[in-house]
């Protein structure tokens, strides 16, 4: 019943922020090229030369492939950041002082680097998510009871079992809850590479528009936009209620 309310409230809260959307546009508070409406906004979706398709599917392909890749080689690293004490000494720090850089600001050497295309846009993504990603991994593979590592190394269990056995399951909920961190990032670090370095996609698609002051497809493409990372957000979610018990999610401990 709780859940019931709680989803009533947010879809009422929506709704209340696109009936206010409407009112102000329909009183002409403000001008369309400012704030366009609701309809206006939702035709340009069905009008060809916007090319919807053919800029969600770029901008799908460098948001997922980026991501995925981060949480990949950010759990990896972060195992033989736990594995080897001298690796995690050496390299760890260094990877939290990388994660310090502004990545928007890498951005125009990024374009000399790898030039401008898909695969730039892609690392923009990998590269914005993977931090939180790996640290909080990193640290999650760490908070599990000495005690029973040692219980487990007693009974000359191997390093790969005491990860997928004892490590992995306690760090599940860390790993998660860097994902959703990452799942954010990743929508954003591909819209700045296609802001910087792109010739297709919904972020080229705002720049291309706004010479024109087009903003109702330039709403239309943010709307788009949110939708693409509400469902990343919430791929994430679901496979957290698959894989970790409710009582050891971060949030429910944190509640």
């Amino acid at each position: 019943m709780d859940t019931i309310r709680r989803y009533a409230v947010i879809t009422a809260v929506h709704l209340a922020v696109l009936a206010l959307w409407y009112a102000v546009t329909a009183a002409g508070v403000l001008k369309p090229f400012i704030l366009p409406s609701p309809g206006a906004t939702l035709e340009t979706l069905f009008q060809a030369r916007y090319r919807w398709v053919d800029n969600i599917t770029v901008t799908v392909i460098e948001i997922f492939v980026g991501y995925w890749f981060a949480v990949v080689f950010a759990v990896f690293l972060a195992l033989l950041f736990s594995w080897f004490r001298t690796l995690h000494t050496a390299l760890f720090p260094l990877f939290v002082t990388f994660s310090m850089i502004p990545k928007v600001a890498l951005g125009p050497l990024f374009v000399v680097w790898f030039g401008y295309g898909v695969a730039t846009n892609i690392f923009f993504a990998f590269i914005i998510s993977f931090f939180p990603i790996l640290i909080t991994t990193a640290r999650g593979l760490r908070e599990v009871e000495p005690d029973l590592l040692d219980l487990v190394r007693a009974l000359k269990g191997t390093r790969w079992q005491i990860f997928v056995k004892i490590q992995f399951p306690g760090a599940l909920p860390y790993i998660f809850s860097a994902m959703k961190v990452g799942a954010i990032l990743a929508v954003a670090g591909a819209i700045v590479g296609e802001f910087i370095a792109s010739s297709s996609g919904l972020g080229y698609l705002m720049i291309q528009v706004q010479t024109t002051l087009d903003t109702a497809a330039m709403f239309m493409a943010v709307i788009l936009l949110t939708l693409l990372g509400i469902s990343l957000f919430g791929l994430v979610l679901l496979l957290e209620r698959i894989f970790v018990v409710k009582d050891a999610r971060l949030e429910t401990r944190s509640a």
